[in-house]
């Protein structure tokens, strides 16, 4: 199978701020150097394959055809078999326009209730994820990772993103959102398809170890990852998590902070809620990105 070597320039296939950082933190390691496809404007497909590998080649593709690099893109989403392997392929578009997977958790527990589903353990379920990495000739690798669990409702816990506090996977009694970040790596359905790319694809094989090590370190630590983080919460108690990441960034490096002070960051707070326009978004979503702006405003 054809390798990327160390300083290949790679295209993360994702528009998406947070899967675009996630990825960008798992392939570092190995010295890659990457750019998302939302870095270089290239448009964004319409997903309209049926599996999530066909979804996964045809963002690859257009990127690696759009940028002339090699691409890698993800598609990823949950599966409830009670609800015939629902929300599946349409797991982010259940989330509606503005991405809000609150609402989302909801649709699945309201689908599962009329189906009668929710009967002890909880409906079985499994996260997948299809990794695809394209070269601008054309040649296509495809990966998968899956983990398998159940659900539960209600939802719980405010780390991960996306469907992760409604979910937990076998042997385990902490769901992916009370999970932290070391933890869920360890077995997530993303880390495994990672694994199989990169002992395929790069010039380090011992890449399992790296994955989780790189990743535990994910609570958002640095300005990018808390970016990352704020454009993708949906809940409350995502929110929370995010505040605890924020004053861990203040703890761990104040000179970043423009802000340092309480009056001050008030004060900012105010200029950015005055001056800045803000999608139209699930407002926790909202209040997060206020939050981190103000802490770097000038």
């Amino acid at each position: 199978m054809r390798k990327l070597v160390t300083g290949s320039r790679l295209v993360v296939a994702s528009h998406n701020p947070g899967k675009a950082w996630e990825i960008n933190q798992l392939i570092r390691p190995y010295g890659l150097d990457a750019i998302s496809a939302g870095e270089l404007d290239l448009m964004e497909p319409e997903e309209t394959e049926p599996t999530f590998e066909g979804n996964a080649k045809l963002k690859a593709v257009a990127a690696a055809l759009g940028s002339g690099l090699p691409a890698l893109a993800d598609d990823s989403g949950l599966e409830v078999d009670c609800l015939g392997g629902a929300p599946g392929i349409f797991s982010a578009r259940w989330a509606g326009a503005k991405k809000d997977f609150g609402l989302a958790m909801n649709k699945v527990a309201e689908e599962i209730s009329l189906r009668h589903g929710w009967t002890a353990p909880g409906p079985r379920a499994n996260f997948i994820s299809v990794l695809c990495l394209a070269w601008p000739d054309g040649l296509t690798a495809v990966f998968e990772g899956k983990v398998h669990g159940v659900l539960v409702w209600p939802a719980r816990g405010g780390n991960g993103f996306g469907y992760d506090p409604m979910f937990l996977a076998d042997g385990e009694t902490r769901t992916f959102g009370e999970m932290e970040p070391a933890a869920k790596y360890a077995i997530s359905h993303r880390t495994r398809a990672f694994a199989a790319f990169t002992q395929a694809c790069l010039d380090r094989i011992d890449a399992h170890a790296d994955v989780v090590s790189v990743v535990a370190a994910r609570p958002f630590s640095d300005e990018a990852g808390l970016k990352a983080a704020a454009a993708s919460i949906s809940t409350q108690p995502e929110l929370a998590s995010f505040i605890a990441n924020l004053r861990r960034d203040f703890k761990a490096q104040p000179a970043e902070w423009e802000n340092a002070t309480l009056e001050r960051y008030l004060e900012a707070l105010e200029a950015v809620m005055h001056e800045t326009r803000f999608r139209d978004e699930p407002g926790w979503r909202t209040m997060a990105k206020a939050l981190l702006s103000a802490s770097r405003y000038e």
